[in-house]
């Protein structure tokens, strides 16, 4: 496809989408708790489709797939991803449940089927107008390559895995009081309450 009629294939499906979505907006206000029409849906992923370079779309893994890479890429996905993903890729989690559109759920053909450039090409680059942000640093982002791979065994991560990362996921100061409070229970100490916690 020339250039010239690529960008006015853009710009086309770009001008119906910023049509329907201010249709919508106007019908039913401008709120995130909305789940994506079909159409608005098969726009935006055609667009995405387009955005995304050719050599970017064909680039090779250039990290060798070793139980080490597996290993770095999981517990990095568990401190990074998991917020909005969740462990298991599902996005069901309050923020990924609560981003318009929705976190996906990366174990479906839906992300699995992209190739390892489209998936690497995400993460690096983030995708405007959703909550994902570009991870990527530099040009060799050798954690963004890694990340794929672990995406790519989403779809048979064990029990085991998914308990494992639970304890690398991020914990805020609330989180670790809690931990510290059930040990000491568990421990025999006695827990002085706070009056003024809250969940």
């Amino acid at each position: 496809m020339k250039p010239a009629t690529l960008f006015r294939l853009v710009m086309a499906l770009g001008f119906l989408a910023a049509l329907l979505f201010g249709i919508a907006t106007i019908r039913h206000g401008f709120s995130a708790r909305e789940q994506p029409s079909a159409l608005e849906s098969a726009i935006a992923s055609k667009i995405r489709t387009i955005a995304t370079p050719e050599a970017a779309r064909n680039a090779k893994n250039p990290v060798a797939a070793t139980p080490a890479v597996l290993t770095e890429a999981h517990d990095h996905f568990a401190d990074h991803c998991a917020i909005c993903h969740g462990n298991d890729g599902s996005g069901n989690t309050t923020i990924g449940q609560n981003l318009y559109p929705k976190a996906p759920d990366m174990r479906l053909a839906r992300t699995q089927n992209l190739t390892d450039g489209e998936i690497y090409y995400i993460i690096h680059n983030g995708i405007r107008l959703t909550g994902m942000p570009a991870w990527g640093t530099d040009e060799n982002d050798q954690d963004s390559w890694k990340l794929v791979y672990f995406i790519r065994h989403l779809p048979q991560l064990t029990p085991a895995e998914v308990k494992e990362m639970e304890t690398l996921n991020p914990k805020s100061a609330m989180d670790r009081q809690e931990e510290h409070d059930e040990e000491d229970f568990l421990n025999g100490k006695t827990v002085e309450k706070n009056e003024q916690h809250h969940h």
